[in-house]
């Protein structure tokens, strides 16, 4: 099995070391495509991968094609790859918004996995949901997810809407959380902490209740009413959130996402 991952941005780049520190493949069995000269001389500088600057030399040998770009420059790398492609091969975009019929018809293919991963990928905790087109075997798809899963962990979705849905908490959610963090340690340092102490605690207590939430089955609401008691310190502070409408303002954002998976994915489609 050979994997070509198209484009060494960030997630192109995450995915491609996942995979090549994982037992599924052999060394030099994957291949990383990216038009930056830098680049190019920086990953060849590496030695992990075997590295090309040209689609024609590299997509004919891959089995598995990993579409980590832009989805700005989607139609000219589409152009590309109906040049050069197989019709066995699978096709596993990362790209937000664009469909999987956008992409059969735009590369005049019939095997596509949409996947959406996040950030936290790059540190081997990402959650990435994905869904394969009808034309992907089951066995196929178990392959693609065992090489998502180099990277966290992964589900299968049901319908490529939840996709969409998906963006808007997976997906997005990272930047939820670190807004969240960001708050709390402006809070911290307006108290007079360094930032350098700020940061530490902020970060060990989320880290701390995100390990306290795994550990069981207890959902959010038994949690907070264990740190919190009537007329303390919490209890003041969640109080405080209720008043002002935290929680309906972070379902509007993650909703915000959403719609705007949809829209991108009505405009690749035109």
């Amino acid at each position: 099995m050979k994997i070509l991952v198209i484009g060494a941005g960030n997630m192109g780049l995450t995915y491609a070391h996942g995979m090549a520190q994982s037992d599924l493949l052999k060394e030099k069995d994957l291949m990383i495509l990216d038009n930056s000269a830098e680049k190019i001389a920086e990953l060849r500088a590496e030695g992990t991968f075997d590295v090309y600057e040209k689609l024609e030399d590299c997509l004919p040998k891959a089995d598995i094609v990993f579409i980590a770009v832009k989805p700005y420059h989607s139609d000219e790398v589409f152009e590309a790859i109906k040049a050069h492609k197989r019709p066995d091969q699978i096709f596993v975009s990362i790209m937000a918004g664009v469909t999987i019929k956008t992409m059969q018809e735009a590369m005049d293919i019939k095997k596509v996995v949409r996947a959406m991963p996040n950030l936290a990928a790059q540190v081997g905790h990402g959650f990435t949901s994905f869904i394969g087109s009808k034309e992907v075997s089951r066995l196929e798809l178990l392959t693609v997810e065992k090489l998502i899963d180099t990277t966290g962990r992964s589900i299968k979705l049901a319908n490529e809407m939840e996709i969409d849905k998906s963006t808007g908490i997976s997906g997005s959610g990272p930047a939820y959380v670190f807004y969240f963090m960001e708050s709390m340690m402006e809070a911290a340092t307006k108290m007079g902490f360094c930032e350098k102490d700020a940061r530490l605690m902020v970060a060990q207590t989320f880290q701390g209740a995100v390990e306290l939430f795994n550990s069981s089955d207890i959902n959010p609401t038994a949690w907070m009413d264990r740190v919190a008691s009537k007329g303390g310190t919490t209890r003041a502070a969640l109080d405080s959130m209720e008043e002002n409408n935290v929680k309906e303002l972070i379902k509007d954002a993650a909703y915000a996402a959403f719609d705007r998976a949809v829209q991108l994915g009505k405009e690749s489609n035109k």
